[in-house]
């Protein structure tokens, strides 16, 4: 399948080039204005619907780029009449038509290969590169529209229906707008939160687990090819943008530890197992590979699918937290292991006869050391949690606090045994270090997707509260934590709204410490996803705080404040709150001396703010908006630039009015 994938980016780069030269000629022969046979069989409007139609069947896309990848492609669907007409036209075309056509070509294959792009480039690179691949989009159409522009329809003898449609689709091309910008917001802070160095704890897990979802990198066979992306990635690039490329891998990597993969150092060829590489003569028999890691199987075990998987990769795959098969993806009636013994005398027998070293991954005893003795403590441990000694109690807690940091299988099986019930009941102790112990263990639970519920059915948030509300600095950080990964499910995102837990949240945005600030700012900006909650937020005095938040540089949070003012200004009730002479005066200063980012925050704050209430627009013009206006326009970000042309014509409609 990998290498069928290989030799099919091959070909479409073999096309690609082909297409090129072919562009590259066409070029010549206009330039030269030859009339030779060779430019009469040259047929440049079927050339272009070829390449439209290639790319109409280009097929599915990444979930981040989607809606723009089809939004494209529709509009070449609507070229497509156009095309028949201009078929009909008298040949051989003028020189000025060929030159349009092949203006036209060339913006189209640009096209192409962004479509390309969004359909079989790397998941994480274009979500980590976002606002690159959407100028990139907005490139595209004014290579378009360009074109559109400047069609010689006299010359052509194009009638005037044509030239109607031709003049639509130049307006459509012109006017081409990208979606909203809530969900790059939410992408935008996990990956903040993802790539934080001074988060010790694993609350980023949660993160990563909604990135994987949202990203649809979930099973073996995404990750895989994925790998591949990010290798051909790595490869094109040779060397340049290394960090930004390391970044990607170091976020493919985090995604395969929770699916239970091995990590990859991406660069080594995926579709070919490590151990094959110095025996690129041999071809083992596919049977012998193992689905999750491609690998020649040194002891291979059966499950209850009836697959055969690598004993090591399908034991990380339900160290994970997955009950199902990787391969079939079919619900498992239990996770026993049976040594697949005939495979095994086969593949010895093919190395023995192929002189091929199998690797060694087991002892010979076959033991795994640290994760059998965790799991031999945990029934014990959740006993004592109800223990009626407080020594016995704490040691138990602190004790599941640090066996589920790290191992997804201790999240479940504390489930599992019950531990959850006694963990909610000691959140409410007097005991200052059994809280923080208790509400930290919980966070680490909650990693785990169906954890989150449970804990929330235990009654667990209005607890949680409390002590984000009345415990140590600790505690208080950590329930902010444990806030934000349990409101990864909008049901509970509605139930911490409805059970007052914004307002010590805004506390903590405000008094906290950095850590503790940044959890806050973490977890309002989640909660305030929800629309029901953004009134409740306002109410809760949020404003003020996210104010200071913008005038405390140092604190390095500007970026996550405005990322929350521009998901609450959507409020009728939050713009009444926030639009004040202060507020909007800070967000001009912004647009005027900020970071490309904040300028972008800024001006997009203030856009909601200003199509909503004229005043806004005056107030931002006592500030000397419109110089910082113009000056994003000509040199911000392609988003920023769009914003900041929006204001402008708003403030033109109201002066004349």
């Amino acid at each position: 399948m990998h290498r069928g994938g290989a030799e099919r980016e091959r070909e479409r780069e073999r096309e690609r080039e082909r297409e090129r030269k072919e562009m590259a000629m066409e070029g010549e022969r206009g330039a030269c204005g030859s009339g030779d046979e060779s430019e009469e069989e040259f047929d440049p409007v079927e050339d272009i619907h070829r390449i439209i139609e290639s790319m109409v069947q280009i097929g599915d896309y990444r979930k981040t780029q989607r809606r723009e990848s089809h939004n494209l492609v529709r509009r070449f669907k609507l070229m497509l009449p156009l095309l028949e007409e201009l078929r009909d036209l008298p040949q051989p075309f003028p020189q000025c038509g060929i030159v349009w056509l092949t203006k036209l070509k060339n913006a189209l294959l640009s096209a192409k290969d962004l479509l390309i792009l969004c359909s079989q480039g790397s998941k994480i690179q274009l979500v980590m590169e976002m606002e690159g691949v959407m100028i990139s989009f907005q490139k595209v159409y004014d290579m378009l529209s360009q074109a559109f522009d400047g069609v010689p329809c006299n010359e052509l003898g194009i009638s005037d229906e044509v030239k109607e449609q031709l003049e639509l689709m130049y307006v459509q091309l012109r006017r081409a707008r990208r979606r909203n910008d809530t969900q790059d917001m939410e992408l935008a802070m996990d990956m903040m939160v993802v790539f934080s160095n001074d988060d010790d704890r694993n609350v980023d897990s949660a993160i990563i687990e909604r990135l994987a979802t949202k990203l649809e990198l979930r099973t073996v066979e995404d990750l895989n090819i994925e790998t591949m992306a990010i290798r051909s990635l790595a490869v094109e690039r040779k060397g340049q943008q290394s960090e930004s490329v390391q970044r990607i891998i170091e976020l493919l990597n985090k995604f395969k530890r929770i699916s239970g993969m091995e990590e990859t150092t991406v660069l080594e060829d995926p579709a070919m197992p490590k151990t094959l590489v110095r025996c690129t003569s041999l071809v083992i028999p596919y049977e012998f590979l193992c689905p999750i890691t491609l690998e020649i199987m040194a002891d291979p075990v059966i499950i209850a699918s009836g697959q055969t998987y690598e004993r090591e990769s399908i034991e990380n795959w339900f160290k994970s937290n997955h009950n199902t098969c990787p391969k079939t993806r079919q619900p498992l009636e239990h996770l026993s292991l049976a040594p697949n013994r005939a495979l095994k005398s086969l593949i010895e027998e093919w190395c023995e006869k192929n002189k091929f070293k199998l690797p060694k991954r087991y002892t010979s005893s076959g033991q795994e050391s640290g994760p059998i003795d965790s799991r031999e403590q945990i029934p014990g441990l959740v006993e004592s949690l109800s223990s009626f000694h407080l020594e016995e109690q704490r040691k138990a807690v602190e004790k599941i606090r640090m066996i589920s940091k790290e191992n997804p299988e201790n999240r479940v099986l504390v489930a599992e045994l019950g531990g959850i019930p006694p963990l909610v009941q000691l959140l409410s102790y007097p005991d200052p270090k059994i809280q923080e112990h208790a509400v930290t263990a919980i966070l680490n639970l909650s990693i785990d997707e169906g954890n989150k519920r449970l804990i929330s059915n235990e009654g667990a948030i209005p607890a949680i509260i409390d002590v984000l509300e009345n415990g140590s600095c600790v505690a208080k950080e950590n329930s902010a934590a444990a806030l934000f990964s349990l409101s990864m499910l909008d049901e509970i995102k509605e139930i911490i709204g409805q059970s007052n837990g914004f307002s010590p949240l805004v506390d903590l945005l405000r008094n906290g410490t950095v850590r503790g600030k940044k959890d806050a700012a973490t977890a309002l900006f989640n909660l305030s996803i929800s629309q029901a909650n953004k009134g409740r937020a306002i109410r809760a005095g949020i404003v003020k705080p996210l104010l200071q938040l913008l005038k405390d540089k140092n604190l390095g949070m500007v970026d996550e404040a405005l990322s929350i003012l521009l998901l609450l200004v959507s409020n009728s009730e939050a713009r009444q709150e926030i639009g004040q002479l202060t507020f909007i005066e800070t967000l001009v200063e912004f647009m005027r001396e900020g970071t490309p980012k904040n300028k972008e925050c800024a001006t997009s704050v203030l856009l909601e703010l200003c199509a909503n209430n004229s005043s806004f627009i005056l107030a931002a013009l006592q500030f000397g908006v419109y110089e910082y206006l113009m000056e994003i326009k000509q040199n911000g970000t392609n988003r920023a630039q769009r914003k900041a042309i929006a204001i402008i014509d708003l403030i033109s409609r109201s002066e004349q009015i």
